[in-house]
């Protein structure tokens, strides 16, 4: 099943689309909650600190494959909403090709360089072993992943959300399942907890696969589709590699960060990786609301509706923000309940500095809300210079946190870090947005066949 977000209410399509991501995201950073909180309770805190160190690096990766994928996946909902259903097939070919390539190259690159990174993290001696475990099984299956993530973002890129949103439901169901049974079941420890993620996302491919063999035939590729033009590889890679590369600039500087981190000891790694999950979880209803602008403005461009464009950015901006707030607030008040549920009793400083940092990221939410709308609305106009830019900002931005704040600061100084690169991105964003704007208020609407 397909929507069509180039007709009705701006508003009512892009909420809409966005309740079912919300979840979608949820589940996703489920996977990291509940290793986290499962690995932390089972093994200790040592262990949660080994898993939670990888974070940066998960991070960098996963980022790539996030964003490439979903920058593949913008084009065929540009030939969507142009009502190109030969353009749609071929775009799921180009991405399929695509994918599958960039996919096995990014699995070897990173297995080569993990452990050396985590020793150049300054990662401590007693939990450095453990991390490699863990970190290197994930990249094993990237190329698992890589497949999760560009099947649930074709669908979602052709206005169904709520397929993609059920898939990664199963998927997180089967590793809440899987993962215990790995750690203490089987023995596996640390390492179980990365198979029960590999396997589970297995079984998301699998699951999503069939619901587009049954439910989605404009995605059936046919043998002529896989005659695949330059231009239509490159339409591809040109706002791919892009969004995959900007979300590689921005983990860069969490790595940083980190580092910077591992200085103050398992006590403050503990610490900074259960907030982070709970951060990662709270700012997801931002996130999603941004991914829904990207499908919005995506389909909307390959129709022509210009002006329709920016009547979605002003109204998703106030739903956005308005969501943002209501994290924000669920942070200062349940935050040491939430912290206190990866590490129990008798640990309480790891509660104390947990809920430091979510205090101080929901204060902050507002500016990222504002940030994935302008991002995401770029992209789905396939704009990547711009976006790229604000990546590097939101580097420099926090990596100077990570240089001088932590080191003046301590963990205070690394609780500001994510806000000061939010404002450093946000602004080139918004910047660029307003200029966009004005050109696409000037361009004369009209529906293409």
């Amino acid at each position: 099943m397909t929507k069509d977000m180039t007709e009705g209410s701006p508003a009512r399509l892009i909420l809409f689309f966005t309740l079912p991501l919300i979840a979608g995201n949820i589940f996703q950073q489920l996977y990291g909650f509940v290793d986290t909180l499962i690995v932390g309770r089972i093994l200790g805190v040592e262990a949660l600190a080994a898993v939670g160190c990888t974070g940066p690096l998960l991070f960098l990766i996963m980022g790539v494959v996030m964003g490439a994928t979903s920058g593949f996946a913008i084009y065929t909902g540009q030939r969507f909403g142009a009502k190109d259903e030969k353009g749609v097939r071929q775009s799921a070919a180009a991405c399929v090709v695509i994918s599958v390539l960039t996919a096995v190259v990014l699995m070897l690159f990173s297995n080569a360089i993990v452990w050396q990174l985590l020793i150049w993290m300054q990662t401590p001696p007693e939990i450095l072993q453990g991390a490699y475990d863990f970190i290197s099984i994930c990249f094993w299956g990237l190329p698992v992943t890589f497949a999760l993530m560009m099947t649930t973002n074709i669908v979602r890129t052709l206005g169904n959300s709520t397929a993609p949103t059920i898939v990664l439901a199963f998927s997180l169901s089967t590793n809440i399942v899987l993962e215990p049974l790995f750690i203490m079941g089987f023995g596996w420890g640390i390492p179980g907890a990365a198979w029960a993620i590999v396997v589970a996302q297995g079984l998301g491919v699998l699951a999503c696969l069939w619901y587009i063999w049954r439910k989605v035939p404009v995605l059936h590729i046919h043998r002529e589709d896989w005659h695949l033009s330059k231009a239509t590889l490159w339409e591809h890679l040109r706002i791919g590699l892009p969004m995959g590369f900007q979300a590689s600039i921005i983990a860069i500087g969490a790595v940083i960060l980190q580092a910077a981190l591992n200085d103050l000891g398992p006590v403050a790694v503990a610490s900074y990786a259960a907030s982070q999950k709970v951060d990662a979880i709270a700012n997801m209803p931002m996130m999603s609301f941004g991914i829904a602008m990207a499908a919005y403005t995506a389909q909307n461009y390959g129709a022509r509706r210009f002006q329709r464009i920016t009547v979605g950015v002003r109204q998703c901006i106030y739903m956005s923000v308005g969501f943002s707030i209501v994290a924000g607030l669920i942070n200062a008040f349940l935050g040491p309940h939430l912290i206190w549920l990866f590490v129990g009793d008798g640990e309480e400083q790891v509660v104390e500095y947990g809920h430091m940092y979510l205090i101080i990221q929901g204060a902050s939410y507002w500016i990222l809300s504002l940030l994935f709308i302008f991002r995401y609305t770029l992209q789905g106009l396939g704009h990547s210079t711009v976006p790229t830019f604000a990546g590097i900002m939101e580097l420099v931005m926090r990596a100077a946190a990570a240089i001088f704040l932590v080191a003046w600061f301590g963990y205070l100084g690394a609780c500001f870090a994510s806000p000061m690169a939010w404002l450093g991105s946000c602004v080139p964003l918004a910047i660029s947005y307003w200029f966009t704007r004005k050109k696409l208020l000037a361009r004369k609407d009209g529906i293409i066949a």
